[in-house]
Parts: structure tokens; sequence; C-alpha cells
């Protein structure tokens, strides 16, 4: 009971932050909070709506196979953020951008725009709608089990609650949630870090140093350029993971549009980009501690290592007070990456495909109808219950952001201009090639694909491009 009674009072804190910014809410306001949004609030924001439900539950397991050499991609993250701060953010505000795939409209043509937009569709909800399924999955098990409410109940009421919050103010709503969930996430975090440290017997100081000095705390990987953990490959897929899944991602890039110049922009995307070393440090230090608390009880790891901070954290093995910190904090760390994909779904829907960004009718609708597809997808996840079915969809969704970098690198940094009804099928092939090539090389040579794939799918779409472009169909850049 304590846990429903937490999470009532942290959605009436929501809902209050939403009645104060939905007042006199306009389009653009749902799109762009009327560019007047204070840059640190985005960044503060962002640090906790790029960290989803799964990532809270997923990094503190990663020790358990790679230890900390995610943080390697971590590094990687930095100059990734600051090339999208100096050399995409200057495009998108020169043009006054609404969504960043209107580019490619002015650039390439219609159909590379609609090409960019769909794949943004395409990949964002069925990302956005698994991860927050694996989210309703726990807060099912450990939450609403217990009072026999049946799934589709726990979904339609989660996705519900992010519409009641969001459907007025948009994304200028979220710049203040954001940051309200980010606060929660991470002091969920510290408190159950210390609960963990003292079940052992530690002060914070000596779990830092136990942390320090076990060897899963191993980042980086210089000597074996076959594994996928090395580091040029990690740092270099960092850089360019957030160009892609950020950069160029209506998602993550509504926000820092929302910024009154781009100076501010820049300052906003910098800041946060940091940010994300000593965040996944956190979530990797507690997943040592809790190899290191499961050693010292005797109990077996999970063969799963999404499942090692559920089971201490939720299970109550750590007290009441820890199952109630692991609820506040995964439900904010999956409603602040959720609800802006809701958002950002809807704009690019009323703006790109339907082409109808002042009609606020649909746009209203449009948001309905978005977080019903979005509840049908969870439901559709929870029927289908099958690991490598959901895996697959993961990696679907990592293929459909390499025809996005290739078209937004072709754009600008060539002044050809390209077969634009060619453009489709150049992004449909690229993944599919490039799905080969990943199941090939490994057979023939024993080299594993990592993250290094999306620049490989970029390339693809980019070499497609080329082969159907010409210096005399050229059209002046903007």
């Amino acid at each position: 009971m304590i846990i429903i009674i937490t999470l009532l009072a942290y959605f009436a804190a929501l809902f209050a932050v939403s009645r104060v910014t939905g007042r006199r809410a306009t389009n653009n306001t749902f799109y762009r909070a009327d560019r007047r949004s204070p840059w640190y609030m985005v960044a503060f924001g962002m640090v906790g709506a790029s960290i989803s439900g799964v990532t809270y539950v997923s990094v503190p397991g990663m020790v358990t196979t790679s230890g900390m050499t995610y943080l390697q991609t971590c590094l990687g993250f930095i100059p990734g953020y600051f090339i999208v701060a100096f050399i995409l953010l200057p495009l998108y505000y020169r043009l006054n951008l609404t969504t960043i795939y209107s580019y490619l409209e002015s650039r390439i043509g219609k159909m590379a725009y609609k090409t960019g937009a769909w794949y943004f569709l395409l990949s964002k909800i069925l990302g956005a709608s698994l991860r927050f399924y694996v989210v309703c999955l726990i807060v099912q098990a450990f939450v609403c089990d217990d009072f026999g409410i049946p799934f589709f109940a726990t979904a339609s009421c989660m996705v519900a609650l992010i519409w009641l919050y969001t459907h007025r103010g948009g994304i200028k709503t979220l710049v203040w949630t954001d940051s309200f969930q980010t606060v929660c996430l991470f002091t969920s975090l510290m408190l159950i870090i210390a609960n963990v440290a003292s079940s052992m017997d530690m002060n914070m100081g000596e779990a830092a140093r136990s942390v320090a000095l076990d060897p899963m705390s191993r980042i980086f990987v210089f000597d074996d350029w076959m594994s996928t953990q090395n580091f040029w490959k990690q740092f270099v897929s960092g850089a360019f993971i957030v160009v892609v899944m950020t950069g160029l991602d209506q998602d993550m890039m509504q926000k820092n549009l929302t910024c009154k110049t781009l100076r501010e922009a820049q300052k906003d995307m910098c800041t946060y980009g940091f940010a994300f070393f000593p965040a996944n440090l956190l979530f990797l230090a507690l997943g040592v501690l809790l190899v290191q608390l499961a050693s010292q009880k005797g109990v077996p790891l999970p063969a799963n290592g999404d499942e090692l901070l559920p089971m201490f954290a939720a299970t109550g093995q750590l007290g009441t007070a820890v199952v109630v910190l692991f609820t506040i904090g995964i439900v904010a760390a999956a409603f602040s990456s959720a609800d802006s994909a809701l958002t950002a779904l809807t704009t690019s829907f009323c703006i790109d495909i339907a082409g109808r960004g002042g009609d606020e009718r649909l746009r209203r609708r449009a948001h309905i109808a978005v977080c019903v597809v979005f509840i049908a997808f969870i439901l559709l996840f929870r029927a289908i219950n099958s690991t490598s079915v959901l895996n697959a969809i993961y990696t679907l969704c990592s293929y459909t952001y390499g025809p996005l970098l290739g078209l937004f690198a072709f754009g600008m940094l060539t002044k050809r201009q390209t077969l634009d009804a060619a453009v489709p099928y150049i992004a449909i092939a690229s993944p599919l090639v490039c799905l080969a090539i990943d199941h090939l090389v490994p057979v023939l040579t024993g080299y594993h694909f990592g993250y290094e794939l999306l620049l490989l799918n970029g390339a693809l779409t980019f070499a497609g491009l080329l082969c159907f472009s010409g210096r005399g169909m050229a059209r002046q850049q903007p």
C-alpha cells in the first residue's frame, strides 16, 4: 500500500506542474514551448529523459559480463554532443525548424523528407513502446499483481497518466516535469547505493574503494581488436550513437529546440553531454556492489544481468524503503523517456506526415491516437512474450537509424542532388545489405560487429545516394 500511495503522490506532483505549464497552451507551445525554455532546465531534464527504465535496470547488470567497459562508450558521447551542438544545432536554428526532418525536404526533396520522418516514427514507436513494456512488466510483477490488477489495465493506466499531464502543454510541460523526474531518479539511485553499502557494513567512502578495487571495475580494453569491447570501437561508436540517436532524433532534439537562442541550446547540449559519464558510473558502481552483496550473502547471480537490481531492490531483501525507492526510480526513468517520445511522435505525425502543424484539433486527436498505438504495441509485446523476438525488434530499431545518418550526412557533406524518387528504395536496401554483412563477416573472418554497425549502415545509405546523384542536379544548400 505504501508503494501505491507514493506513486499517487508522485503523479499528483506531475499533474500540478502540468496545470501550471499548460495554461493558454497553443500548438507552438506543444511543439516548441514558444522557444522560451531555460537552457539549464532543459539540460538537467535531458539527463533523466535519456535514461529509460530499461537503462535503469540493465546498466547495473552489465558488470557481470563486461565490467565497466560501457563507460568507454560514455566517453565517446562527449565529442558526439559537441558535434551535435556546433554542427547540427546551428543548422536547425538557422532554418527555424520545428521538426528536424523538414531539413531533408529543403536539401534533397519531398521523398527524402517523408522517408526520414517514417523511419523516425517506425523506430521510435517500436523502441519506446518496447522499453516501456519492460517497465510495465516490472510494475505489474512487484505492485499490481498483489492487487489483482490485470496487465492491460496497468499498461493503459500508465500511458493514460502520461497523456493527462502532457496533452495541454506538450514539450513545455516536459521541460519541467523531466527536471522533477531527474531529481527523483538520481535521489532514488543514490539512496539505493547507500542502502546496499549499509547492508554490507560499509560507509560511502568504503563502498567507493571496494568498487575501485574490484576486478569488474575495469573500464578500458585496448588489447583485443576483435572484441566488441575494444576502446576505439566503443569510443567512436559512442560519438556516432549520439549524433544519430540524439542529433537526428526528433524526440531527443525537440526539447533542445525550445531554448531561446542557439547559444543557450549549445550550452544545454554540452552541459548534459558531460553528465552521462558520472551518471552511468553510478549505475555500474551499484552493479558491482550488488554482485559483492550477492557473494557475501551466498546468493547465486541471476542468469540475466537485467535481473540483478530487481532481485535485491524489488523483492524486499533490502527493506521496504528500497522497494519504494526502486519503484520511484524506475517509474521516473520510464516516464521521462516515454512522455517525450509520445510528444515527439505526435509532433512528427502532424507536421511531417499530415503537413498540418497549425491544426490544433488534429494535434489533440493525433496525441490520443499515438497513445492508443503505444498501448497496442505494449500488449503485442506481452502476447509475443519471446526474448528472441523482442531482441530482434531492438536490432531493427538500431538498423533504422542508419538511413537517417546517411541522409543527413549526404545533405550536409555534399552539394550534390540525388534522385529523390530513389531515396525510399535506398533507405530500405541499406539495412538489408547491412544485415547480410553482419551475418556473413563473423562466419568468414571471425570479426564481430559492435556499435560500429550503425556507421556501416549509414555509409551504405550515403553510397547509394551518391550513386543516384550528379553535379548537374545540384541544388543550393540552404
